[in-house]
């Protein structure tokens, strides 16, 4: 199977900004681009006479001048347009079950950082056994990497991250850029002392922290000599932590467990947070 960065289309400015973005990282990739519209209306293809009305007609021409736009900023690009007669939700697990991506717009609802998550974006994010990004409008264009620019991905100490590191460590090598890890940890308990924190525990916390931050990395500075990536353990909460270090970032890159306890949110608080608070490109990336 050819590699697919699929994008979710529905005609508002937030998917075409998410369909840029998506041939971008397509482009990057040398992976086909692939514009997907869900219309669960969708009739059979009419018989070819003069007096037939097409009932697809605005659905074809929608994803029609989306490939129009993006082909004439990436001329060498494969891009596939497809419309799908299911709900949008549906269609978009299905798309994402053979995509290394899926990308969907994200609807800000005021000036202040923060996503508007429909329940079909939601479920995608939540759901889809493959990386989902979600991009707002205000994303920025891809160019030569601006000053600064960066790929960011919280990470945990315990547990599988391979998936999450390998998305996280090509995206930085695809765009040239530097590659942030932060690991987010509360103070303990016996850190606070009678008016202020006991700085020989905050001291020893971190320590442990970035040792086995270094532990971590080591294998993947091997496997990616050109990505030096910079570490950073932040001693305050791992939500509070990653969408302050996401900051200016290209993209922040999380995880999400793919299996929950059953009365727990598929969601956890640091993926959670980022996807409501962090102002760039957010990818998602289901792991064990």
């Amino acid at each position: 199977m050819e590699p697919v960065v699929t994008v979710g289309l529905d005609g508002s400015p937030e998917s075409m900004a998410a369909a840029h973005w998506a041939a971008d990282e397509a482009a990057r990739r040398k992976d086909t681009l692939h514009l997907l519209h869900a219309w669960p209306m969708l009739a059979p293809e009419p018989i070819r006479a003069a007096s037939e009305v097409d009932q697809n007609y605005w659905a074809k021409r929608l994803v029609r001048q989306a490939q129009t736009e993006i082909q004439e900023r990436h001329p060498d690009l494969r891009v596939v347009g497809n419309l799908a007669a299911d709900d949008a939700q549906d269609a978009l697990l299905k798309a994402a079950s053979e995509s290394d991506l899926t990308v969907l717009g994200s609807r800000g609802l005021t000036s202040a950082e923060s996503y508007f998550l429909g329940s079909v974006s939601m479920a995608v994010v939540a759901r889809a056994n493959r990386p989902v990004a979600l991009v707002r409008l205000t994303a920025r264009e891809v160019g030569s990497p601006s000053a600064g620019a960066s790929v960011v991905v919280a990470l945990k100490l315990h547990g599988p991250c391979d998936d999450l590191l390998s998305f996280a460590f090509k995206a930085a090598a695809a765009r040239g850029v530097s590659l942030r890890v932060v690991h987010g940890r509360s103070l303990p308990i016996h850190a606070h002392a009678p008016g202020g924190v006991d700085h020989d525990v905050i001291e020893e916390v971190t320590q442990v922290a970035q040792k086995r931050l270094a532990e971590v990395l080591r294998p993947w500075r091997e496997k990616f000599p050109g990505v030096e990536p910079v570490d950073a353990v932040r001693l305050e909460s791992p939500a509070e932590a990653v969408v302050r270090a996401a900051e200016g970032a290209d993209v922040l890159v999380v995880g999400r467990r793919k299996q929950r306890p059953v009365l727990a949110p598929r969601l956890g608080p640091v993926a959670h947070a980022a996807l409501h608070h962090a102002r760039c490109p957010v990818v998602v990336v289901p792991h064990d």
